[in-house]
């Protein structure tokens, strides 16, 4: 017994004289092992860094009697802590349920506008002063939002006064968003100037954001022109973030701030690609301010980093971005100078969705600029116009929808194409139009058509005045190495969506005569298209349609309109009228068959009016045939008074 106490009493002497050479250390750690090791002894304790600092000792009360008062503080503190916040959510609860109830009348269609003022105004009283605690709340939000729809301009002035120091954090909120948005469309110049400007320095972190980012896009489709620029300036460089006066209006395009402030080029890539990456990382890109951004940022890019934002976006991340004026520009930009793996996730990323790209007014020109670039025509065909076939009636008679049928039959009309949305086709990336170059200089036939590309792949931006308006062919950069010609055939003729085309203008000849966008793809298949692409292969379909629209001309002349009969005959209808009259003096096959099934021996009836026009038509054609066919008949007309013609074609007829 006495020789196993001695050895419980080595280790307490060894640890009382540390520092000596008995002591053993850890090869891995610093401190000796009698530190890491639990003591054996109590009296060890002394060695032990108490957890939590002791209360210092008030006087008259000894350790024993303050340890446990310490502990009967903590718990009354708890509890007082616990009960008002149990009383808090109750309050709050209680409104909760007080709006609630108020919103079940104010909502509802059939209440008087004094009682729904009442309402409101009751609901906005309770609200006062927990506004933006109110704003986050999933249920009392919604209350807020019909506040704000029906309230008094007072009342939303003061709701707006009270929300405006929370107005950032609220934008990022996913219930909050919905009523910031609101407020900001039902706000005065002078709000939304000041949410603007409270903006900044945070534009570039709300548009990583997914919710924050709606919220600058609002401000952005709000503001006018200086306040724009103020939002998309803070997204170029830090200087500009900083000091936002230092561009002017003026200065719309970043080579213009760049080269006035004499700022950087690779400082300013540099904070424009740590903005954008993320956003593309995230899969933001639905917004107009960032397809802005994009294009800007292309202007000054270089090989690589335009490369890389191209691989980035190529797929179906694009099919989203491309219904702004921009982002459409972007698609145009990506499809150009993508590779072929890339161009082929672009087609790919369309697939289920080509109807709507092609109703859409920018998204079309994206479309347009497949059929003018891409090489691999089975593809398109494959995805596009296997689409384009399904819908192709709600196609034709689309304002939009006709535009990708249209330049497959003439390409780059003037006549169907803005000056801006042909300018939108030649543009291209400066870093990358190198490349370009190249390629069509492989491809074309004459190297004056190379000098002409270039000239107009020279700079991103090329405006309105700048492009050709009078000219019906503007030159195109394009990104492929397969002829135009070549490829417009497969697509057109050889994809078959010719024939079908054909079937849907013989079927609703009148419809698309009458209607003031289908007569010009009725107009432009009747012809055969541009250089007769159409007519080697589809000339009997054509005949087929000569006649059907003959046979609609051949229908008697209604004296009197009735209830029942609301459409107009088709050569008195306005744009009926004019078309038939166009094909009349382009189309000589049309014309005979026209004037033989139809209007042989009936040209007295039809002499005055729009359909007047239609007659006169055969005196006018460059044709003889077609004049021949007609003179015999129309000249009693004119010498009688009937039938009047230009007098420049009276003069003309007099020659003959």
């Amino acid at each position: 017994m006495a020789a196993k106490k001695q050895e419980k009493s080595g280790p307490k002497k060894r640890k009382q004289i540390p520092g000596t050479k008995s002591e053993t250390y850890s090869s891995t750690s610093k401190k000796p092992k009698f530190l890491d090791s639990k003591p054996s002894n109590p009296r060890s304790n002394d060695f032990k860094k108490p957890s939590k600092p002791f209360k210092q000792r008030e006087p008259g009360l000894d350790n024993e009697k303050q340890i446990p008062l310490s502990k009967r503080e903590g718990r009354l503190r708890a509890k007082e802590l616990a009960e008002s916040r149990k009383k808090k959510r109750k309050r709050h609860y209680n409104l909760e349920q007080e709006l609630a109830h108020l919103w079940e009348k104010m909502r509802r269609r059939n209440i008087s506008k004094e009682e729904r003022s009442k309402l409101v105004s009751e609901a906005v009283e309770k609200m006062k002063g927990k506004i933006p605690e109110i704003a986050c709340s999933h249920v009392s939000s919604r209350v807020l939002q019909t506040c704000v729809k029906y309230c008094s301009q007072a009342e939303k002035d003061a709701v707006f006064e009270e929300l405006q120091p929370h107005l950032l954090t609220l934008a990022c909120n996913t219930y909050a968003v919905h009523l910031v948005t609101k407020m900001l469309d039902n706000a005065s110049k002078k709000q939304l100037a000041g949410f603007i400007s409270s903006l900044r320095g945070h534009v570039a972190s709300l548009l990583r954001h997914m919710v924050g980012s709606v919220v600058v896009e609002h401000a952005y489709q709000l503001g006018n022109a200086t306040q724009k620029q103020e939002l998309l300036v803070e997204l170029y460089s830090t200087e500009l973030q900083l000091f936002k006066d230092l561009v002017s209006k003026k200065e719309g395009r970043l080579l213009d701030i760049i080269s006035k402030l004499d700022l950087q080029k690779s400082s300013v890539l540099r904070h424009m690609t740590s903005v954008i990456q993320p956003i593309l990382e995230k899969g933001i890109i639905d917004h107009s301010i960032i397809h802005r951004v994009l294009i800007e940022y292309f202007t000054i890019a270089e090989k690589f980093s335009a490369t890389d934002v191209i691989k980035q976006l190529s797929g179906p991340l694009l099919v989203r971005m491309i219904h702004t004026r921009d982002g459409s520009r972007v698609g145009m930009l990506c499809v150009k100078h993508g590779s072929a793996k890339e161009r082929k996730k672009i087609i790919k990323g369309m697939k289920a969705h080509v109807r709507d790209i092609a109703l859409d007014k920018a998204g079309s020109m994206v479309l347009v600029c497949l059929l003018s670039v891409v090489d691999d025509t089975k593809l398109i065909t494959k995805v596009v116009i296997h689409e384009l076939q399904e819908n192709l009636k709600d196609l034709v008679l689309d304002k939009n929808g006709r535009r990708p049928l249209l330049h497959l039959l003439h390409p780059n009309k003037s006549q169907y194409f803005t000056p801006d949305d042909l300018a939108s086709l030649s543009l291209s990336i400066p870093s990358l139009s190198n490349k370009v170059e190249s390629d069509t200089q492989s491809e074309t036939k004459s190297s004056e058509d190379n000098r002409s590309g270039e000239e107009a792949s020279s700079d991103l931006e090329v405006t309105v005045d700048e492009a050709n308006t009078n000219d019906d062919d503007i030159h195109l950069v394009e990104g492929g190495k397969k002829d135009p010609s070549i490829r417009r055939q497969e697509l057109l003729v050889k994809s078959g969506l010719a024939e079908r085309l054909v079937d849907v203008c013989t079927e609703n000849a009148g419809e698309l005569l009458r209607s003031n966008f289908g007569k010009e793809v009725i107009y432009e298949v009747a012809t055969g298209g541009d250089g007769g692409i159409l007519h080697p292969i589809l000339d009997e379909k054509l005949n087929a349609l000569y006649e059907a629209i003959a046979s609609l001309v051949a229908e008697p002349k209604s004296e009197e309109s009735t209830e029942e009969s609301k459409e107009e005959h088709i050569l008195e209808n306005f744009h009926s009228s004019r078309t038939i009259r166009k094909l009349i003096l382009d189309c000589p096959t049309f014309a005979s068959t026209l004037w033989n099934k139809a209007l042989k021996g009936k040209c007295e009836l039809w002499a005055h009016g729009h359909s007047g026009k239609v007659i006169v038509a055969f005196l006018e054609s460059s044709d003889p045939k077609v004049h021949k066919l007609a003179k015999k008949e129309l000249q009693p007309l004119i010498d009688g008074g009937i039938l009047k013609i230009p007098e420049t074609k009276v003069a003309s007829g007099a020659k003959e």
